[in-house]
């Protein structure tokens, strides 16, 4: 079995649309204009990243928290209220063909729902597929995925170590 290679930001891009990608792009590079061009390019990507992973692998992370910043959340919020255009992103142009609905809730919250072992259990079933899909991660991916910045800030992981995680079968 041949494995193909990673997803790029252009596949994405392409996913999403010219079209509604500028728009986005540029209603949160205006939102924050300190901000790099660059940066905000890559918060759509990561987003983008996201909800193809959901998308794709709705068995293993249906259900699942995976912790996002908060800019990562509200470009999701922005996607949505262009609801034509996102219910054909999800339901025609991800691999998973269903509708993605949204729920809030903040890592610290989260923490506290399953506990701190589930949380954990968790990110390791969905870091394996990122890389999977979209090859390891690297500096510009870590601002937007909080628990791969832990593991990068605070256990020490290195960026290769953290993208060679095995995955975890739910518990």
């Amino acid at each position: 079995m041949t494995s193909r290679p990673p997803l790029s930001a252009d596949d994405l891009r392409n996913l999403l649309g010219e079209t509604l990608h500028t728009e986005v792009v540029e209603h949160f590079a205006a939102k924050s204009p300190d901000l790099p061009r660059e940066y905000v390019l890559r918060q759509v990507t990561e987003c983008l990243r996201y909800l193809y992973l959901v998308s794709r692998h709705r068995e293993q992370l249906g259900g699942l928290f995976l912790p996002v910043e908060q800019d990562i959340d509200e470009i999701w919020h922005y996607l949505i209220l262009q609801t034509r255009e996102y219910r054909a992103l999800c339901e025609e142009r991800l691999p998973g063909r269903f509708f993605i609905e949204h729920r809030s809730i903040a890592y610290e919250d989260y923490q506290q729902e399953p506990g701190r072992e589930q949380a954990v259990e968790e990110a390791l079933r969905w870091i394996p597929l990122y890389c999977r899909e979209f090859g390891s991660f690297d500096e510009g991916a870590l601002p937007h995925w909080t628990i791969v910045r832990f593991l990068h800030e605070q256990m020490d992981l290195s960026l290769a170590d953290i993208s060679s995680l095995e995955p975890v079968a739910p518990a």
